[in-house]
């Protein structure tokens, strides 16, 4: 149960990462997606949601190795 919960918690904000690409693919051929009324607006929270998902991903995998202690020297926290 534990594993499905820490799936779900990898794949959404993957998901969000992949509709923040999907927006800003939209507003380099110059379709505009419902909700936005301007191409630089939908590219602005297009490259918001890429970046957010990412670094929220990036981040939970740095956590886990972190405390498996599988990351270089300079990626360690020095612990008290």
């Amino acid at each position: 149960m534990i594993r499905i919960i820490a799936l779900l918690v990898m794949v959404i904000p993957g998901v969000i990462a992949a509709f923040g690409i999907k927006l800003m693919r939209d507003m380099l051929f110059g379709q505009t997606v419902e909700p936005f009324t301007s191409l630089p607006l939908q590219f602005f929270i297009g490259f918001i949601l890429f970046a957010s998902g990412l670094s929220f991903v990036a981040g939970f995998v740095l956590y886990r190795d972190r405390k498996r202690k599988k990351v270089q020297r300079r990626f360690q926290r020095p612990w008290k």
